[in-house]
C-alpha cells in the first residue's frame, strides 16, 4: 500500500552554505523538486519519509565524485566488463517514501537486464549494483540506510580521508575490505590511487590506475 506523507507546514530544520534540510515535504511536492532540478545535475536532493535535503556540493566533492567514477569506468574497460552507467540518476520507491540521487551508480553484475531500456524502474528493475558516495561534509539524512531499503548491494563511501566498501547483508551494510563487484579491488588499493589526486594531474593518475589493472591481470595469468 502507497502512504502519501504530507503535513500542513513546511519547517526549515537545517541551512548552511551547501544543504538546506526541510520537513513535512509531501511525496508529490519532491517529485516536482526532482523534475525542476533536473537541468541542474549538481543539485543533489535526498528524501526520507517527509525530510527533505536539498545539496549544492562543493568543488572536493565533485572532484572526487568524477575522479572514482573515472577509475570505475577505466577498471571496467581493462576488465572486458560491461557496464551500465547512470551517474546521479534518481533512485526512489514511493511505497518506501524514500529517495536519493548517488554520486555515481553503476549495473555491472545486473547490466544485461538494463543496458537496453530507455527509463529504469526500481519497482519492477534490479537496482544498481554499485553506488558510490562522496561525503566530505556529511548529509544531514541517513543515506546508507536509504540504500539498504532500495537494495543496493554495494556502496563505496569516501569522507575525504577514508574510503570504507560496504556489502548490504540482512538489511544492513557491513563494511569489507574488498569489492563485491571487482573482488581482487580492495578499498586501499582505491584509496592509494586518491591520494594521488593531492600530487598528480587527472589524466596522468587514470593512465597510472590503468598500467596497475593490467599488472595485476598479468600477475594472475
Amino acid at each position: 500500500m502507497i502512504h502519501h506523507y504530507s503535513k500542513p507546514m513546511t519547517a526549515t530544520l537545517i541551512q548552511s552554505p551547501d544543504r538546506v534540510l526541510l520537513d513535512h515535504i509531501s511525496w508529490q511536492s519532491y517529485q516536482s523538486l526532482v523534475k525542476d532540478f533536473e537541468q541542474q545535475p549538481a543539485i543533489r536532493l535526498t528524501y526520507d519519509r517527509g525530510l527533505l535535503e536539498i545539496r549544492m556540493p562543493l568543488d572536493p566533492h565533485e572532484t572526487y565524485k568524477k575522479l572514482l567514477g573515472r577509475l570505475v569506468e577505466a577498471l571496467t574497460e581493462e576488465l572486458g566488463v560491461e557496464i551500465r552507467s547512470l551517474g546521479s540518476r534518481t533512485c526512489d520507491r514511493e511505497d518506501l517514501l524514500r529517495g536519493l540521487e548517488p554520486d555515481q551508480c553503476y549495473y555491472n553484475q545486473h547490466e544485461q537486464a538494463v543496458w537496453d531500456k530507455a527509463q529504469i524502474n526500481l519497482n519492477t528493475d534490479p537496482p544498481p549494483d554499485l553506488a558510490i558516495e562522496i561525503d566530505i561534509t556529511s548529509s544531514s539524512i541517513n543515506r546508507l540506510d536509504i540504500y539498504a531499503e532500495l537494495c543496493v548491494p554495494e556502496v563505496w563511501r569516501y569522507d575525504g580521508q577514508s574510503l570504507i566498501m560496504y556489502r548490504l547483508g540482512n538489511q544492513q551494510y557491513q563494511p569489507y575490505g574488498n569489492s563485491i563487484a571487482f573482488p581482487f579491488l580492495t578499498s586501499l588499493d582505491i584509496k592509494r590511487f586518491l591520494d594521488l589526486k593531492q600530487r598528480t594531474r587527472e589524466n596522468a593518475l587514470i593512465r597510472l590506475f590503468r598500467e596497475w589493472v593490467k599488472e595485476h591481470l598479468t600477475l594472475e595469468m
